[in-house]
């Protein structure tokens, strides 16, 4: 089965609501000329009863007209647009008079009825409205008048109303239809244009936009929406790019060197001492490159956020010491002051390897860029509902210009003035990715020459 568009469901739903609404106003209107015809009737009816009886004389346990012969000579002997019918029964409903204009017809008396009701029935296949008013003498009731009304005029005005309701409203709702369809049409032209700009988007191609509408309305938000989310995608593949771009140059450039220089032990013999020397760089090289590749695939196993996290309570101030007795060679061999500060004893939920993996890269960088005999200061402090780990080093810094960019992939802030630094541009990029994914805050500080500060910050919900 074939399913409605877009434009055509949203004047079905309008038309189901229409519908509905004019059912219940024509339903109303019905009601109320009806209940209006029927008022009128039955007020000329009372009146028509208040009347007669006003023209009869109860005497004992009988009563009889007191105008007979005028009775009979009056309208009720001629046709009438609107006619009245009238009848007197005695108590046990025989009948003793009645209007001339029913000639050999009498109205029906109806046992069942309460005394003083209107009801309708029937006379010669026609409607009438009819009620039974009882005659009362002060000790009993002696007779009956039975008082009608023909409903033919009634029944032409509701019947015509009736009809002319029925032909309206399948035509108003086609109507209403093809004006909500146009109306729709007209409100979801921006989504014609997100349809045509989302089709001329591909990888090769993220520079279209879709054209923003002029009144803000939800469709103005869908599509800056998804602009935005456009922007985000242009953003990631060109980030992805870049990076596919630095990491083969990363490992090319070990492989390169390593290939040179195996290129170059090959040409001529040479003593064993050489052969060492030459060994022993290309094996450095391995490493280097091995290194290299680990931290890629520990950045591609956290750009997905795979890791199924094992949050626990670590004691953060051994986690800080635990570090730095790892890098206790390192920190002899640059003859650094270290310098701890912790108030009190310290803990926090976390992920205890990928946490590690954060200290050690931090305290790794500092080390690695501090000149020698400089200070490494590490502060754990109570903050306004969260945990502060600072670590402020005082090495060479890096320039203003490069603090924005220190957590992209393979970025390395003025590599070359410092070459006997060796290093991939990985570290604080996996560090930032770590701390996002543990929610962990971090901020980085730093003055060339001066010296870097770092500060992770661990909020509330993350200490409980």
């Amino acid at each position: 089965m074939q399913q409605f568009s877009f434009k055509n469901r949203i004047a079905f739903n309008y038309i189901i609501t229409t519908a509905l609404l004019i059912f219940v106003v024509f339903s109303v209107i019905y009601f109320i000329v009806q209940l209006s015809v029927y008022s009128h009737i039955n007020s000329d009816i009372s009146i028509e009863v208040a009347h007669h009886l006003k023209e009869i004389d109860i005497a004992d346990n009988s009563f009889h007209l007191t105008h007979e012969d005028e009775w009979k000579e009056r309208e009720h002997n001629t046709v009438d647009v609107n006619p009245v019918f009238i009848q007197f029964l005695d108590q046990d409903g025989k009948l003793l008079e009645k209007s001339p204009n029913l000639k050999k017809q009498t109205l029906l008396f109806n046992a069942q009825i309460e005394d003083n009701a209107l009801f309708d029935t029937k006379l010669l296949g026609s409607k009438i409205r009819q009620i039974q008013v009882p005659i009362i003498s002060p000790n009993k009731k002696v007779g009956y008048l039975v008082i009608a009304m023909s409903l033919e005029g009634a029944s032409v005005v509701l019947e015509n109303l009736s009809e002319i309701l029925v032909i309206a409203y399948p035509l108003i709702l086609i109507i209403l239809f093809l004006i909500a369809r146009f109306i729709a049409g007209r409100s979801i032209k921006p989504i014609s244009a997100i349809i045509e700009t989302s089709n001329i988007i591909t990888k090769d191609n993220l520079k279209s936009r879709i054209p923003l509408p002029q009144k803000k309305d939800e469709l103005y938000t869908l599509s800056k929406t998804i602009n935005n989310l456009l922007n985000r995608i242009e953003n990631t593949i060109e980030r992805e790019k870049q990076f596919t771009s630095d990491a083969s140059h990363e490992l090319r450039t070990p492989l390169t060197v390593i290939k040179g220089t195996l290129e170059v032990l090959v040409r001529k013999p040479r003593n064993p001492a050489e052969y060492e020397e030459k060994i022993n760089f290309c094996v450095s090289e391995v490493d280097r490159l091995n290194h290299l590749v680990d931290q890629l695939l520990l950045l591609a196993r956290f750009e997905n956020q795979k890791q199924s996290l094992k949050m626990e309570r670590l004691y953060l101030n051994g986690a800080i010491l635990d570090t730095l007795s790892r890098y206790s060679s390192a920190i002899q061999a640059k003859d650094i002051q270290i310098l701890t500060e912790f108030s009190e004893d310290f803990y926090v939920k976390t992920d205890y390897y990928l946490f590690s993996i954060i200290i050690n890269n931090l305290v790794s960088n500092a080390l690695k860029y501090s000149d020698k005999s400089t200070k490494l200061a590490i502060t754990i402090s109570k903050g306004i509902n969260s945990i502060e780990c600072s670590i402020v080093d005082s090495g060479i810094g890096i320039d203003s210009k490069d603090v924005d960019k220190i957590f992209n992939s393979f970025f390395r802030s003025d590599s070359t003035e410092h070459p006997e630094i060796k290093g991939t541009g990985l570290g604080l990029s996996i560090v930032k990715k770590l701390c996002a994914l543990l929610a962990i805050e971090i901020h980085i500080s730093s003055q060339k020459s001066i010296g870097t500060s770092v500060i992770l910050s661990f909020h509330e919900e993350e200490l409980k």
